[in-house]
């Protein structure tokens, strides 16, 4: 179970974060939960699909693998992308509140956590290093790009942009995968609007991101590939 705490150099000066990529170390995840600022960086890499979470509400996130708990972009203790998520690359922290300011914690029973290995938390005398301000930096740009992904979700239902799809997938083995229960941007409705309907997800800020959503839908391929690659005992 999880064992938050609020960052602070008296309790954590001799903390170390192992940033190392593994499976043993939390990354073997099939998604990572997104926001449309970051599409531009992930469109490149990974597919950015929608799902639903526990309470029925639709988000965006970076598709990582076909199957729950399995990543194919991890080969050992490397990542192989150029871009990892802000959602991967926080671990083991996450954004708390102390009264109306926001605060860095941690979760101290994380495996990246730790006393002898791995980036330190603070310099010898107290101050921050670079390390934990750049994870400062990572859990406010998710913060606030996180905040505006209902608004963002909710103009594309509005425009009835957003459709369930099943994927399937024959590899080379011969097995059949389907991936389902994920939502994408229907391309033909998004053709179809008007300068009115363009114009107003424009002045949101919302036309860019869904143009890399849609763009990022060829890393499907890509995916394939890595499936295909991982079950013939290679990358």
């Amino acid at each position: 179970m999880p064992r938050h705490a609020q960052v602070n150099n008296i309790d954590h000066r001799d903390l170390k974060i192992d940033t190392r990529r593994s499976a043993a170390l939390g990354d073997d995840v099939g998604f990572a939960a997104t926001f449309p600022a970051e599409f531009r960086d992930l469109q490149a890499c990974y597919p950015i699909v929608f799902r639903k979470d526990a309470r029925g509400s639709l988000s965006p996130v970076a598709l990582l693998g076909f199957e729950e708990g399995r990543n194919l972009f991890l080969d050992g203790e490397r990542w192989d992308a150029h871009y990892l998520p802000l959602a991967i690359e926080r671990q083991p922290f996450l954004i708390g509140r102390s009264g109306d300011e926001l605060t860095v914690h941690i979760d101290l029973d994380h495996p990246r956590v730790g006393r002898t290995d791995g980036e330190p938390l603070f310099r010898e005398h107290g101050g921050n290093t670079e390390y934990l301000d750049r994870i400062a930096s990572v859990l406010l740009t998710l913060h606030n790009g996180l905040e505006r992904v209902p608004a963002f979700v909710d103009a594309l239902l509005a425009l009835d942009l957003l459709e369930s799809f099943a994927f399937d997938v024959e590899l080379d083995d011969g097995s059949q995968n389907r991936l389902a229960g994920y939502y994408t941007i229907n391309e033909e409705r998004l053709r179809s609007l008007d300068a009115e309907a363009l114009g107003r997800l424009h002045a949101a800020g919302y036309l860019e991101p869904v143009f890399m959503a849609v763009a990022s839908i060829s890393n499907f391929r890509g995916l394939i590939d890595r499936m295909n690659r991982s079950r013939a005992g290679g990358r």
